[in-house]
Formats: structure tokens, C-alpha cells, sequence
């Protein structure tokens, strides 16, 4: 399940998949902290506290200036309403690669095709909240344009600069995973 680009730019997408919430009967990978499939379980499953270890991708966006692009969560969303978190995250489905479901979600979520930018991993790690445990692939990309936020999957999303990140942190308007993220990736080290 390791990411590989070169094989990964070649995914074709379909039409956009906009949701307004999510299904628990959605099937995700049970992973061990290799990233190695040991079976399948449902979104439900995998949110109920059973905290059995998931895969899910970040991409962090940044422009040339060095702002971080953020998106503002759904109301409906099951984890951290209305918070601003990473430009794009999402789940890994059972029989997808972390690539393809890096495709994916950047495409539902922030409307960039595959050839409007260039992800590169930053790593991963292990994430555990109360809820769930979750194997999360970190990729941060370049891109100046301006990313086309889903209706339905968030409220919106803007890019924000280094200050106004410091400012946000610890005042419960970004998600705490944001928050930690950020820290262990050093992801405000990397904007210009």
C-alpha cells in the first residue's frame, strides 16, 4: 500500500462526487502501522471506538507566498464540525491505494485534478482520538491557483498565513489533529 507517484499521476477521474454525509457502510482497509491490509471494517466500525487502525491522506496546500490552504468542515461532518482543518483529508476505501484515494478526495474535496499538482510525502504516523485510530499519509503540494472548495463537504476554505495560524492555534477553531499535525510535520517550516 506504499504511495508511488509515477503510477499514481495516471488515475483517471470521473465526474466529482459531491456528498452530504457520509455513509457508514463505507468499507475501509484495517491496516497494520506498515500500512499492510489485514481485512476491511465499515466507516461505522472504524468511528464507534473500536480503534482499529484505518488509512487516511492529508494533502497540506501551499501557495508560492507560503500560506497554508485550509478548509472550513462541514456541519454535518461526524468528527470536528465547522472547524478549519487541512486543504484536503479523507479515508483510504477498501481496495483503493493511498494514491488513488489521494486523487480522490483532493478532487471531491478541493477540485484539483491530478495534473494541477504534485504531492510529495512528508510521512506518516499513527493518530488516535477517542473514537478511532487512523494511519495518516501526510503530502504537502504548490499551487497558486485558487482551489474550488466542495458545497457539501465544507463551508468554504481560504489560505492562511503563518501569523494567523499561530494566532488560531489553541483557540478551537482549527481541529486538534490540525493542531498536532502542524507540529509533528513541521508544516509551518516548510512556507517560505
Amino acid at each position: 500500500m506504499e504511495y508511488n507517484i509515477e503510477e499514481e499521476r495516471e488515475l483517471h477521474l470521473g465526474s466529482r462526487t459531491l456528498v452530504s454525509q457520509d455513509s457508514g457502510k463505507e468499507l475501509f482497509p484495517v491496516v497494520d502501522e506498515n500500512g499492510a491490509v489485514l481485512g476491511s471494517m465499515t466507516r461505522a466500525e472504524a468511528h464507534c471506538g473500536t480503534k482499529r487502525l484505518h488509512p487516511v491522506v492529508h494533502l497540506h496546500v501551499f501557495n508560492s507566498d507560503g500560506a497554508l490552504y485550509l478548509q472550513c468542515r462541514a456541519p454535518w461532518k461526524e468528527v470536528q464540525p465547522g472547524k478549519w482543518d487541512t486543504a484536503t483529508g479523507g479515508h483510504v476505501d477498501y481496495g483503493e491505494t493511498v494514491g488513488e484515494a489521494l486523487s480522490r478526495e483532493v478532487y471531491e474535496e478541493i477540485g484539483l485534478r491530478p495534473d494541477e499538482y504534485v504531492p510529495r510525502l512528508l510521512g506518516k504516523y499513527v493518530y488516535e482520538s477517542d473514537i478511532e485510530r487512523e494511519l495518516v499519509y501526510v503530502f504537502v503540494t504548490t499551487f497558486d491557483g485558487e482551489p474550488s472548495p466542495s458545497a457539501t463537504e465544507t463551508t468554504g476554505g481560504r489560505f492562511w498565513t503563518k501569523d494567523e495560524l499561530y494566532a488560531a492555534v489553541g483557540h478551537n477553531l482549527l481541529t486538534p489533529m490540525f493542531e498536532k499535525e502542524m507540529g509533528r510535520m513541521n508544516l509551518l517550516n516548510l512556507a517560505n
